[in-house]
């Protein structure tokens, strides 16, 4: 009988199994579609995560095949599958749905710094990958039952290792459906905006801090104006789209975007569809240097916004960053001002005091002074209210409502959070991957006096060449202030080693492990109640590191 007959058995059970085979590849496929999404949906940071040997997923699918292909090869010769059609046969399949099982369960209960986002985009792509899974299912189905009977439907097994290759070419068929969709939302975020022209655009971009400086204006500009800012760290085209479409309200007077870029053209891009009016420049650091490949070319990208504002504009730029500084002395703008803690800067702050408990300083603006009081910790925090107050005052927020909003500034979740439980104090900076974030981390770490000092941390990624240096001299500055350094995964562990080993703390207070879960598990065997401690979660790896 021709396999391809409606009658035939074989011809309906390769049509169910590959539809169920299908199924489970998409399940199988969540660690990939994963990455591809964290990747921007851009082929060069897949490509590179596939070629890192940490990428464990692709050995644990070869095993997860091989081990249900030898399972299916001794059941076919039990039952003599080659001689004689058996319906146990099909029982070689039932180890392959549990290693799958087994598989996906791991996989989904693994610890996800960002899991996978279940957007629109991300569904019409697992739909292109289920349709393409199902044909090619069925045909190593056809082919093997005409040919290779030995193995028959146990080739299915065999599928989960094209996985790596039918991700992406998914995303290649659906690429040009995804440029149209993109462009239409851009169209309409645009059509949106420009139907309000009585709307204050501020702009925020840099290598750090942007996410903190963004709530710090918003709580300011709340003193005068009804603002949107975006939510979380929405800071991509469609991030941004997102906002004016779905949160920027009629009433809102000022829309607040955070601006963030992995190459050069990103900060351009953005600055094409919000049209900014004013900014905020919060430094220049080596912060995914592997992508731009160089400072300069950072440098450049974070001076798109500039490029871009009007000639009324109101751009602020941090004069602790030598960067921004360079930034500042190129810009042409008439309205330009730099804000920090030298005479130059357009705000000028005295009397500063800041402790493990928070900080008190006294603003001085126009022949006016105000003395201020915040829950934030640390200078690098002092900066960043600096940054928005000067930005906040010169779009007309009093200078009694910006200490008022300093007053009730609370810490962004995972950015230098503190949380205080009895005799442990928390400094949460899992969301903090940058040189100057880190320095600072250590700086308010130091602070805490009387008390065992732990951090943990797996140091700082997508640093390019200097990577290994950067995280020998992050090392270094732990060993000086840290009684304990908890080393989370292998990928800067010989660096971050080498720097602590070059101070004074014990060696063998320098713990390594391969999970956070282990690091909290070794953190609960040095903690005791006869001690105060203050334990800092430095940095947390993206997930194409774990």
């Amino acid at each position: 009988m021709d396999f391809f007959d409606l009658g035939n058995i074989h011809f309906i059970l390769a049509f169910f199994l590959s539809i169920a085979n299908a199924a489970l590849l998409c399940l199988i496929a969540g660690k990939f579609l994963q990455i591809l999404q964290l990747s921007g949906y851009k082929i060069k940071g897949y490509n590179v995560w596939l070629k890192d040997t940490k990428a464990r997923y692709i050995s644990r699918i070869a095993m997860l095949s091989f081990l249900s292909l030898a399972c299916v090869l001794v059941t076919n010769a039990l039952f003599d599958v080659y001689h004689q059609d058996s319906i146990y046969s099909y029982l070689g399949l039932i180890f392959y749905i549990y290693f799958s099982i087994v598989f996906i369960i791991h996989m989904v209960n693994s610890p996800q710094k960002t899991p996978l986002a279940q957007t629109r985009r991300m569904a019409r792509l697992i739909s292109c990958l289920f349709i393409l899974c199902v044909g090619i299912t069925f045909v190593l189905i056809w082919v093997c039952t005409e040919w290779l009977y030995f193995i028959k439907f146990g080739v299915m097994v065999l599928t989960p290792l094209l996985l790596p290759v039918l991700v992406p070419l998914a995303h290649f068929i659906m690429l040009p459906l995804e440029t149209f969709i993109r462009w239409n939302y851009i169209r309409k975020a645009k059509k949106k905006l420009a139907s309000r022209p009585d709307l204050i655009r501020i702009g925020i971009t840099g290598s750090y801090a942007k996410t903190s400086v963004k709530h710090i204006l918003f709580d300011m500009l709340s003193e005068k104006y009804n603002v949107c800012m975006s939510p979380h760290s929405f800071n991509t085209p469609m991030g941004l789209t997102k906002v004016v479409l779905k949160y920027l309200k009629s009433e809102n007077q000022i829309l607040i975007a955070e601006m963030g870029a992995k190459q050069v053209g990103d900060i351009a891009y953005l600055c094409n569809i919000i049209n900014p009016q004013h900014a905020i420049i919060t430094g220049i650091g080596s912060q995914h240097l592997e992508t731009f490949g160089s400072v300069e070319n950072i440098k450049k990208t974070k001076n798109e916004l500039v490029l871009a504002l009007p000639e009324n504009a109101n751009v602020v730029f941090n004069m602790e960053n030598k960067g921004a500084c360079e930034l500042f002395e190129e810009c042409t703008l008439k309205n330009k001002f730099l804000a920090g803690f030298g005479e130059e800067s357009e705000l000028k702050v005295s009397n500063v005091d800041i402790t493990s408990n928070g900080m008190t300083f006294t603003l001085e603006y126009n022949g006016k002074s105000k003395k201020c009081t915040s829950n934030l910790i640390g200078k690098h925090n002092l900066e960043n209210i600096l940054l928005s107050a000067t930005l906040a005052l010169k779009l007309g927020v009093s200078l009694e409502g910006v200490a008022r909003a300093i007053s009730e500034l609370q810490p962004v979740a995972h950015r230098l959070e503190v949380i205080r439980n009895q005799n442990i104090t928390v400094l949460d900076d899992a969301f903090n991957s940058s040189v100057e974030g880190s320095t600072a981390a250590v700086e308010v770490l130091s602070s805490f006096k009387d008390s065992v000092k732990i951090c943990i941390t797996p140091g700082m990624v997508e640093m390019g060449q200097e990577e290994f240096n950067v995280n020998e001299h992050f090392g270094e500055q732990l060993g000086k202030v840290c009684d304990y350094v908890i080393v989370v995964n292998k990928v800067n562990q010989e660096a971050l080693k080498k720097g602590l080993e070059s101070t004074e703390i014990a060696k063998e207070n320098i713990i390594l492990v391969d999970t956070l879960k282990q690091a909290k598990a070794r953190l609960n065997e040095l903690i005791t109640p006869d001690k105060n401690y203050v334990v800092l979660f430095e940095n947390d790896l993206p997930d194409n590191y774990t």
